[in-house]
């Protein structure tokens, strides 16, 4: 093997080696059992608001003293996570947008969507330009609840006051 091809060698097993490194290291950001994902549409309040819940919770302490809120804004990410039975569970974040980078706000599982036990198929956001004139999100999720079946289309739909929704779509 002539030195030129010794250093060819040398230099791809060398890449090879960091590209193994780099996929484990991207394991850590984002799992393997994270499916599909979504981040789209905007919130803002003015810090006094709720974060997005969808089951009754156990009351709230009273804060212990009364702190002036600070306006808050950011944006949904809407993801599947794929389970051992080759079913997915599909969350909701609300994702706030503070000075030190984003930080989740919160996370509520859609049980409507997993009480389907569905195969999820793929999850689109309503538009991809990235430009909303309004606060909220509307994404569809395509999910079938037979791995032979044909894929559905269902909405979820978050208004300008936190309002989530879940629907099948109607055509």
């Amino acid at each position: 093997m002539s030195p030129r091809q010794t250093k060819l060698c040398a230099l791809l097993l060398a890449a090879s080696a960091f590209c193994t490194g780099a996929d484990a290291a991207d394991d850590a950001v984002l799992p393997a059992s994270i499916i599909f994902a979504t981040s789209t549409g905007y919130w803002e309040d003015d810090g006094s608001t709720p974060t997005i819940q969808r089951a009754p919770s156990a009351s709230t302490p009273a804060p212990a003293a009364a702190v002036p809120a600070k306006p808050r804004h950011g944006y949904y990410k809407l993801f599947a996570v794929r389970q051992p039975d080759r079913t997915a569970k599909i969350y909701l974040q609300q994702i706030e947008q503070g000075d030190g980078g984003p930080s989740i706000a919160s996370t509520v599982e859609l049980q409507e969507l997993n009480d389907l036990k569905p195969y999820v198929t793929d999850i689109r956001p309503e538009n991809s330009s990235g430009l909303l004139k309004e606060p909220g999100l509307f994404a569809m999720v395509y999910l079938k609840t037979d791995p032979d079946a044909e894929s559905e289309t269902w909405t979820v739909v978050i208004d300008e006051f936190g309002e989530v929704t879940v629907g099948k779509a109607s055509n």
